[in-house]
């Protein structure tokens, strides 16, 4: 038979086999609710019939014939060269053994003769071995050591989650039954009650039918995450004792775990990005991904492509070429988001404006063991920054629209070479302004279109990230420290320690004379980039509305791009004056603020987002 039923109780359940931990099964990850949901409902049956029965002694005969029994679900094992292996069903194995072991200790306490049968269901001899029934190998010393009396806090947990959930559930049933089994004669009567009437059905399962069968079972109750079911059907097909000297298990865990440790069940977004950088052509043909990605893969066109269906050669394959390449470049981008690496730093940038596409389009450009991996991460992580900040800043960013057209740039550049990719992203982003701005241009970025932007039209964070990218040019320009991380510029905000956006000209008198009186036109140019600062948060408060050479004094010592407009900044920065020539940019002090200054700092603020973002040619109509 495909598939061997067995109903038992726990009696027999623990008696003779050693249940070895599949490759299919998680660490133990029940937490606290779902252990006290099974006290509870052990209990509840077990309370009323004692209430009824309590006088008769705890034997077999009166149990089984007084007490009901109770379904505690379905387990299911495959069995391989003698070993019987647990698919589906640990989680409950595991609780129900931590329930044993507090039974025992109790036992030990009351001196009651129970105890040698409790120890007995929770380890014994297998042939000659003794051996724990629940086998978590890594892991034994946790039972090993609550069998022996040691209290769960003095436990070593640092071999894994599985140790540490079990010392701390354990915890919570020990308190449990102790509170509730407050008598010997009703301790007594709930052992024989626990391993006599508590029922379990075992499936047994042939190997070749393992993946479906685990599967379907888990399309029910508390899903198993979608790389969990993934992991079932590629390694379900391998031999078990090839999955064992080949080590393929291993790897996949520890690939998972790498990814994992960036962010919990984070392999599942690895895989979604990866199936779309390699078989979606467009946004519609990549949101099939978002949902059950395993089982598209399986389906026939994509299955004609990566061939993982019952061919374990190919799955094989798979696990050493593919997922072991791609998982570790996305290993690499997650830590070059979080923390920012010389080598191509924009991935850092892009991080910033939480732009997680750059992971698409990153996996889309390498192919498996890509000699210009480092290359290509350095140009689409510097491409998608500039896509991304010249459409902002010429007022033709739109976020649906654009993410629809990286799906568009991810095909293009799939697998390229990287002297292809600059071009691919230099087409889009051109068509993506003529488009939105409804005008051709020949240049990615154009002053007569980056004029008129103003600050209400960009979000808080790209306003911030691009003061950000400016002061960065001017410390790296002047070989100096940034006087604060671009990462605090880009996202701190609290009152006293974060960055706000401040306007030069402030609403008073002198500002409203400057543009003759004309309130319209005077709350438009205040708002254009060239009429602003970032400015932190002690300082913006300091600086209020006070008349400009107020406010000029007040931007010494803040920010490099805030102290350009003061004079001291020309005549005692020496690395300052040095730049300024270097550069060739026009860089100004400007003892009063109006029309003509506002409008020489939009075009230095142009000429110095032409350098940042490569977009060097001066543009003017």
């Amino acid at each position: 038979m495909d598939i061997q039923p067995d109903k038992q109780n726990l009696d027999r359940t623990f008696a003779s086999t050693v249940y070895y931990i599949d490759f299919y099964q998680r660490d133990y990850k029940w937490t606290e609710e779902p252990v006290r949901r099974l006290i509870d409902d052990i209990f509840y049956q077990f309370e009323d019939a004692y209430a009824k029965h309590a006088a008769l002694e705890p034997n077999a005969e009166s149990i089984n014939a007084r007490y009901p029994w109770y379904y505690l679900n379905t387990y299911v094992t495959n069995t391989v060269q003698g070993k019987v292996f647990v698919v589906d069903g640990q989680q409950r194995l595991t609780t129900l053994t931590l329930f044993l072991v507090q039974l025992f200790r109790m036992a030990k306490n009351l001196e009651s003769k129970t105890s040698g049968w409790l120890e007995r269901k929770i380890a014994g001899y297998s042939g000659v071995e003794y051996e724990f029934w629940m086998n978590h190998v890594r892991h034994i010393h946790v039972l090993k050591n609550l069998m022996d009396g040691a209290a769960p806090e003095d436990i070593d947990k640092s071999s894994g989650l599985t140790a540490a959930n079990m010392l701390r559930n354990f915890s919570v049933i020990a308190a449990e039954l102790s509170a509730r089994l407050d008598s010997k004669h009703k301790f007594e009567t709930f052992v024989h009650y626990f391993l006599y009437r508590l029922v379990l059905i075992n499936l047994s399962v042939d190997s070749t039918h393992v993946p479906m069968v685990f599967e379907v079972i888990n399309d029910r109750g508390v899903r198993l995450k979608p790389y969990e079911i993934l992991k079932g059907k590629l390694l379900g097909q391998i031999d078990k004792l090839e999955l064992d000297s080949g080590g393929y298990n291993e790897l996949w865990d520890e690939k998972v775990r790498a990814i994992n440790a960036f962010r919990e069940d984070e392999i599942d977004s690895f895989f979604r990005y990866w199936l779309k950088s390699k078989f979606a052509d467009n946004r519609k043909s990549g949101q099939r991904f978002d949902g059950d990605y395993h089982r598209e893969m399986f389906k026939a066109e994509i299955n004609q492509q990566l061939l993982l269906e019952h061919d374990s050669a190919k799955v094989k394959a798979f696990l050493k070429d593919d997922f072991s390449y791609y998982t570790m470049l996305y290993v690499r981008l997650q830590r070059a988001s979080q923390k920012e690496n010389e080598l191509y730093p924009a991935v850092f940038f892009n991080s910033l404006n939480e732009l997680d596409s750059q992971y698409l389009l990153v996996l889309s450009a390498c192919a498996v063991n890509d000699p210009e991996e480092t290359e290509k991460i350095r140009v689409v992580s510097e491409q998608l920054d500039r896509m991304f900040s010249l459409q902002q800043l010429q007022g033709a960013y739109d976020s649906n629209e654009f993410a629809v057209k990286l799906y568009e740039v991810s095909a293009e550049i799939r697998n390229q070479p990287v002297a292809r990719i600059p071009l691919v992203f230099e087409k889009h982003l051109l068509q993506e302004i003529s488009r939105k701005r409804a005008t051709a241009v020949s240049s990615a970025f154009n002053y007569s279109l980056f004029r008129g932007m103003t600050i209400d039209r960009l979000n808080t964070r790209f306003a911030r990230f691009f003061f950000g990218r400016v002061e960065r040019f001017l410390a790296d320009g002047m070989k100096l420290a940034m006087k604060h991380p671009l990462q605090n510029l880009v996202t701190l905000r609290g009152a006293k320690t974060g960055f706000h956006i401040e306007h030069i000209l402030s609403r008073n008198a002198e500002s409203l004379d400057a543009f003759g009186g004309d309130e319209e036109r005077f709350e438009v140019e205040r708002n254009r980039l060239g009429g602003v600062l970032l400015m932190k948060g002690k300082d913006n408060i300091s600086s209020g509305n006070e008349l400009y050479a107020n406010k000029l004094k007040s931007y010494a010592n803040t920010l490099y791009w805030n102290e350009t407009l003061r004079s001291d900044s020309y005549h005692k920065k020496l690395d300052f004056s040095c730049f300024a020539k270097i550069s060739e940019l026009e860089f100004k002090a400007m003892d009063k603020f109006g029309i003509e200054e506002l409008e020489e700092r939009q075009k230095l603020l142009f000429d110095i987002a032409s350098l940042i973002w490569g977009a060097k040619q001066y543009v003017t109509s």
